[in-house]
């Protein structure tokens, strides 16, 4: 049964959200992202051994309306770029592409809005915290990452993560976001890729 399209909108209204990424080895691995007060607004189910990206997330866990789409263009696409769609509204949100050889050292992402334009970034908090999580995996559960998100120059969001060795969070804010620059639908995006693609490291 289909949505009610204020209902899908009302989802995206908040300014924090927390999303829990639980992993099964095996099987893959499936998101919730809360609201503030700790309802699931979205719900994805990771499928294991995937040659290419393809997340697609719902209002909840029957999975009848597909809202959001986050897919790789193509399984050679070496510069790791993935296009954010709203099927709802048939409508190509943009893209996020993460920045290659500089993300072996420090994580960072490039916003690319509906025209292929390059309009922001999101980076990891710190080179030598970045440097030390990849040296050691237990420094890495002590020493959580935090990025920071900016569009125009303007900072838009933050994601911090706080990590065990099962289930990962990522605490989403975009209180920072004064002239409601970064649409939230990329904005969850973009904490869904950290968890799912940074999360492979």
């Amino acid at each position: 049964m289909p949505h009610d399209p204020n209902d899908i909108a009302e989802r995206y209204a908040h300014n924090a959200y927390v999303l829990r990424r639980k992993v099964f080895k095996l099987l893959g691995g499936a998101f919730h992202i809360y609201d503030p007060d700790g309802n699931v607004v979205l719900y994805s189910k990771l499928k294991a051994f995937r040659l290419r990206e393809d997340i697609r997330l719902y209002p909840d866990e029957s999975m009848e309306t597909e809202i959001l789409r986050i897919r790789t263009r193509s399984v050679w696409d070496i510069a790791g770029t993935y296009d954010v769609y709203d099927p709802i509204a048939d409508e190509t949100l943009g893209a996020l592409r993460r920045k290659g050889l500089k993300s072996i050292f420090k994580d960072e992402w490039l916003f690319i809005d509906a025209q292929g334009n390059e309009v922001g970034k999101i980076k990891e908090d710190s080179a030598i915290k970045a440097m030390l999580r990849r040296a050691n995996n237990l420094v890495a559960s002590f020493m959580p990452q935090a990025y920071h998100a900016d569009w125009g120059g303007h900072p838009v969001a933050t994601y911090k993560q706080n990590m065990n060795p099962f289930v990962k969070k990522i605490a989403i804010d975009f209180s920072e976001d004064t002239g409601n620059r970064l649409d939230p639908r990329l904005g969850i995006a973009a904490a869904i890729l950290l968890c799912a693609v940074e999360g492979k490291q």
